[in-house]
């Protein structure tokens, strides 16, 4: 009931009373209807939707979602439906079950979820098996701490068969809080029918791909310098150092080398590793530089160091030049030959005749040290190489000394250290030579030193026995395939991976462990018979054993006669890095080729594989590498890379630290389908890293999750009221849709429709990181835009019909938006869906038994009017212009303005506000709206940078750049304005790069203006007693509603309204 206000507005109060049943029974009132909350309640069995809670928990939900899946065993349900379809690809590399699912799982596993939804929902058929990792050092650091395992004598006595059974014990010790987390974050992966890289049929494949790789001419065993983990005891392939670099502080030392035959003559020597120092076997120097004799005045002391570096080490040892005598300049080359005594006694006898003297190497530089490098060849690649060449060692290693055993600790060769690792001996050894005089200078430096990516200890670099698989013969095939691959973001492709694989060097496959795939290598003691079995039958024909289980506690006893007089082969003891396997994943999973070789054939490379930013050099490089070799293909076509997930403040997340949030604990605390949107609506999926927030992830839910989710009950409350009015059931209808002449109706499915197309073409390029925030953009747009402007249409103020016109519109758009957004955030789409279907006739494709099975909708191209979407933009550009204006003003918008003056240089943009003008006029709360095309008027015209795009043109050059745009004149950016690009200090800059604004010169009064780069808006301000009375009515109105909302009234509440003179 209207009641009038009291002749004294300024003093009115007002009062809301909710009424109690019996007066609601007095104010029945003939010819009117009264829609009473128990009328909502009691029919509720007739409505077409369920009845929406007001406050929804999304955490609850999605734990009844996951109930629901299960009962009707979806994801299995969706395979078996669409098995007839066309096959889509994926590869899910295998993660190590020894450990506890973290962020970066959580994100490379929305990533490949969403995407392999997806591609269900567009007509594949798409197998997708979880996969693990189970063999290699993970496994094995376990087990060593569990046994107290330190070397391998300590495996000796426990044996390599009670040591590998423990290792089985536990390998899947985590898969049950696997299977239970990533299904809790809606997940839909294959866990019963799963791949295991200790599966006898994976490792069976395992070898068939060495044996192809073999049977090539591709494996051969060498003798080098490798890095080397002492902690792990094996080595490591290049790829695998690039992992783990860390900033250390290590010795930096300046060691002195008596010259045999010279009295008080020293080679000056800089080294960081004074724990290589015991298996010295020569000092190195460049032919072609230029070296010093110098000559100490105190005591008369005589230095040989490198000319370019003496003041370098004048500076390190605080030494004046003139305390010194230059005695001679020579070139390297001279000193070559020139014998020194061993700086410590342990292989003075040992070492050959060729040792302890000065040798050539073009790898001695002037960039550091003294430019005489002491030179180990157990424990440097470089001295390695020199040294065979001098004849101080062979190429098998005969000659070298490396007085260390597995575990990095010294032998009893070196009797002063004996015991130590060579880390804690670098103090002692520098105390002993100190004592006998041998150091010059003994200090420290900061440098970024590989460390093992398994133990986190530093690598050392260690001469020793390994296999390799060639691949720097096929570097130009890897550069080929690559070329043939698709990646987002491109630039990883282009640039980190390509230069990786034009670098790349031969790949050590070979460790010395016990708990991998062992390499099916059976060899004669001089290695000169070789024999590479490639399965299971061809290891019976030749030995005459049959195993069922590859393991080295199956295999390693089995002996197969030698075909040249050798007696019997052996296999040899390592076994695989745990890379070759993860690479041989596409093959090993389905046993190719002794199984599904048809099936895989058909299917190979896969379409779409993802995983992080690490694994450019890890996972990605072993797949190309194993493809190019067997079948000179890429492993994919498609690859999407994510970034890396760190903790809040920028660090790597510690479990020791604890500085991130647990990922189960905000799963129960905000929901799974938050921290899917988190992640795919940030820069992590264009390989960017990502600093996790709980925030962030709550901010989804307040900004996302709850406009969508009130923009649902909003549907469903109003189908009541429509089928309440009418006695008809809610039945939308996309005919009258079409027919719909509201300009909104028609602005917001074009709008579906032209989000549809995006969505499509987007995902098809796999850019999740625009797809995503296309969604939300558009969800926004239909909650603060569409429905706000439509709420009295959808409420019935314009007749029954108009009413299910725009329910219509609502629900269409509201169904595909939550169609689009099932990839993405399966469990509130699916809460939606299952309510929104109950409003589908049967027989409609979209009606099915869970969202996830819908296909994505086809655009209806016909109703796609961008003309109208322009026009709506134009509108919006407006409002939030203006209401940017009344906040700079402090007037609110229940306040009305006489006037907004529109002025733009674009006619287009001035016809469309002149078509939405009542829709401005409204939002703005203004009386008029007129435009005008004359941008010159009291305007001031200036432009300024946009750093972000321009910095990627310019580079170093911004500052030059910067002070030709202050150059500029109005007219120069008028001009720019119009033309679209500009040329300063020689770079072509175009719209987006140079932002041109305008600023009111100052119109006066009470206008306030303001402006973007399309157009530039006047508002005046000025009041009268007309608009103060419309003001204050507004605000009555809106305490009204306040009021309404503190009783928690219901929409069709009926009230009394007084007013109360003062």
């Amino acid at each position: 009931q209207r009641l009038p206000v009291a002749p004294d507005p300024a003093q009115a109060a007002i009062r809301v009373l909710r009424l109690s049943a019996a007066v609601r029974s007095r104010l029945t009132v003939p010819g009117t209807r009264i829609l009473w909350p128990g009328k909502l309640t009691g029919a509720m069995a007739n409505h077409t939707f369920d009845q929406v809670p007001d406050r929804p928990n999304f955490p609850q939900q999605e734990e009844e979602i996951i109930k629901y899946w299960a009962e009707i065993d979806a994801f299995q349900t969706a395979l078996r439906e669409s098995k007839d379809r066309k096959p889509y690809t994926f590869y899910d590399g295998p993660p190590f079950a020894t450990g506890l699912p973290h962020y970066g799982h959580i994100l490379a596993g929305t990533l490949k979820d969403v995407v392999t939804r997806y591609a269900h929902q567009t007509g594949h058929y798409v197998e997708r098996r979880f996969g693990w990792d189970c063999h290699g050092l993970p496994v094995e650091q376990i087990i060593d701490q569990k046994l107290g395992v330190k070397n391998k004598d300590d495996v000796a006595k426990i044996g390599i068969k009670k040591y590998n059974e423990e290792c089985e014990k536990i390998v899947m010790q985590y898969t049950g809080e696997w299977r239970q987390i990533i299904t809790r974050l809606g997940r839909w992966i294959d866990f019963d029918n799963d791949y295991k890289t200790m599966d006898p049929s994976f490792m069976e494949s395992g070898w068939w791909v060495f044996k192809q790789l073999h049977l090539k001419g591709m494996v051969y065993r060498a003798f080098r310098v490798m890095p080397y983990s002492t902690a792990c005891c094996t080595p490591l392939a290049n790829f695998e150092v690039s992992q783990n670099y860390k900033d250390v502080s290590d010795p930096s030392v300046i060691i002195l080398f008596s010259r045999v035959g010279a009295t008080n003559e020293r080679f000056a020597v800089w080294t960081t590793t004074p724990w290589t120092l015991p298996s010295n076997l020569a000092l190195t120097v460049n032919p072609e530089l230029m070296y010093l004799r110098v000559q100490r005045k105190s005591d008369g002391m005589v230095l040989i160091v490198g000319k370019l570096r003496w003041d370098w080490v004048r500076e390190t040892i605080k030494e004046d030049a003139a305390k010194f005598t230059v005695l001679e300049e020579v070139k390297g080359s001279s000193l070559v030959g020139i014998r020194y005594e061993p700086l410590l006694p342990y292989f003075k006898t040992k070492a050959r005749d060729a040792a302890f003297q000065v040798i050539g190497g073009e790898f001695v530089t002037t960039d550091a040290g003294t430019c005489i490098v002491h030179t180990a060849p157990a424990f440097g690649e470089d001295d390695f190489g020199v040294c065979v060449k001098a004849g101080i060692c062979d190429k098998d290693g005969d000659g070298m000394v490396c007085p260390i055993d597995d575990a990095g600790v010294f032998g009893p060769d070196v009797t002063d250290f004996a015991g130590k690792h060579v880390k804690a001996a670098d103090k002692e050894i520098m105390k002993k030579l100190k004592g006998e005089d041998k150091v010059l200078h003994n200090g420290s430096e900061v440098h970024s030193y590989p460390h093992c990516w398994r133990s986190d200890t530093p690598l050392i670099y260690k001469a020793i026995p390994s296999w390799f698989v060639k691949v720097e013969c096929i570097r130009d095939k890897l550069l080929a395939n690559n070329e043939q691959t698709y990646w987002v973001p491109d630039n990883v492709k282009q640039k980190r991976f390509r230069n990786w694989l034009a670098d790349a060097r031969d790949w050590l496959v070979s460790r010395n462990r016990y708990w991998g795939l062992p390499i099916p290598l059976w060899v004669s003691e001089d290695f000169e018979e070789v024999i590479c079995v490639g399965s299971v039958d061809e290891l019976e024909q030749l030995s005459g054993v049959r195993v069922e289980n590859l393991h080295r506690q199956f295999v390693d006893h089995i002996t197969i006669p030698s075909k040249m007089g050798k007696g019997q082969l052996r296999r040899i003891p390592e076994v695989f890095d745990c890379w070759f396997e993860s690479g041989s994943m596409p093959y090993a999973q389905v046993h190719y080729p002794f199984e599904n070789k048809e099936k895989f054939e058909a299917n190979f490379p896969a379409h779409f594989i993802a995983e992080g930013l690490d694994q450019t050099r890890g996972w990605f490089y072993t797949l190309m590498v194993l493809a190019t070799h067997l079948f000179d293909k890429p492993a994919w076509q498609n690859l999407v890379v994510n970034g890396l997930v760190l903790a809040a403040d920028g660090k790597k997340m510690s479990k020791r630290l604890k500085n991130y949030p647990d990922p189960v604990e905000v799963m129960d605390r905000v929901g799974a389908d938050a921290i899917r949107m988190y992640l795919c609506n940030s820069g992590v999926m264009r390989a960017e890293p990502l600093k996790f927030q709980e925030q962030g992830v709550r901010d989804v839910v307040k900004d996302v999750f709850l406009p969508m989710y009130n923009s649902y009950r909003f549907l469903v409350q109003e189908s009541y009221r429509y089928e309440l009015a009418t006695g008809k059931s809610f039945q939308p209808s996309k005919e009258k849709i079409r027919e719909s002449t509201n300009q909104m109706d028609i602005w917001v499915y074009s709008a579906c429709q032209s989000l549809i197309t995006f969505v499509r073409q987007e995902m098809e390029a796999y850019r999740l990181y625009t797809v995503v925030p296309h969604l939300v953009n558009f969800i926004n747009q239909l909650t603060n835009w569409h429905i706000r402007l439509n709420r009295d249409r959808m409420r019935g103020s314009g007749g029954d019909e108009e009413q299910l016109q725009a329910l219509s519109c609502l629900y269409d758009v509201l169904l595909d938006t939550t169609v689009l957004l099932a990839p993405v955030v399966p469990f509130i789409t699916e809460t939606l869906y299952l309510n929104l279907r109950k409003a589908l006739p049967e027989g409609d494709p979209r009606k099915e038994r869970s969202v996830h099975f819908v296909m994505m909708p086809e655009p209806d191209t016909a109703s796609v009017r961008m003309e109208v979407e322009r026009q709506v933009k134009a509108m919006q550009t407006v409002v939030n212009l203006g209401r940017t204006i009344r906040e700079k003003k402090k007037v609110g918008l229940k306040t009305p303005v006489k006037s907004l003056q529109v002025v733009s240089s674009d006619q287009q943009f001035l016809d469309d506000v002149v078509t939405m003008k009542s829709y401005i006029e409204s939002e703005l709360n203004v009386d008029s709206v007129e435009t005008s095309a004359d941008v010159s008027s009291g305007v001031t015209v200036t432009g300024k940078l946009d750093f972000a795009t321009a910095a990627k043109k310019v580079g170093k050059d911004m500052k030059k750049v910067m002070e030709e745009v202050k150059k500029l004149t109005e007219a120069d950016f008028v001009k720019f304005e119009q033309e679209g690009t500009i040329t300063l200090a020689g770079y072509t800059l175009v719209t987006g790069d140079l932002k041109v604004t305008r600023e009111c010169k100052g119109l006066g009064g009470d206008v306030e203006s303001l402006s973007d780069e399309t157009a530039m808006l006047h508002m005046d301000f000025k009041e009268d007693e007309d608009i103060l009375q419309r003001a204050l009515a507004r605000e009555v109105a809106n305490r009204v509603q306040k009021l309404r909302k503190e009783a928690k009234l219901v929409q069709d509440d009926p009230v009394v309204q007084f007013v109360v003179p003062g």
